[in-house]
C-alpha cells in the first residue's frame, strides 16, 4: 500500500474478510511523535454521523503525509452566469 491512510465508508458494517484485509494493511507510523494509526479504516456513515472520527495526525507538519491535494482546475475562472426561470 503505497498511502499512509486511506478510509472505506460504506452504508453497511464492514464483513469480517473486510475488517480481515484493513487489520492486515498494518500501521501508518508519524514521522515526528511515533504513534501509530490504522493504514486503513472502515467507517460506516451511521458511525460517522455518531461522531465516530478518523485516526489520523492533526499536526500540519504530517498533512502533506497523510492527504492529497487535489489537482488545480484547468477551466479558466470567470463569472457566474445567473440561473434563468
Amino acid at each position: 500500500m503505497k498511502t499512509a491512510i486511506a478510509i472505506l465508508i460504506s452504508l453497511q458494517p464492514p464483513t469480517g474478510p473486510m475488517e480481515t484485509e484493513a487489520a492486515s494493511a498494518g500501521f501508518y507510523e508519524h514521522k515526528t511523535n511515533q504513534q501509530k494509526y490504522p493504514r486503513l479504516q472502515l467507517r460506516t456513515v451511521k458511525e460517522l454521523m455518531e461522531g465516530k472520527g478518523i485516526e489520523c495526525p492533526t499536526s500540519a507538519a504530517s498533512l502533506d503525509d497523510t492527504f492529497k491535494k487535489a489537482p488545480e482546475s484547468k477551466k479558466k475562472h470567470g463569472e457566474q452566469k445567473a440561473l434563468e426561470f
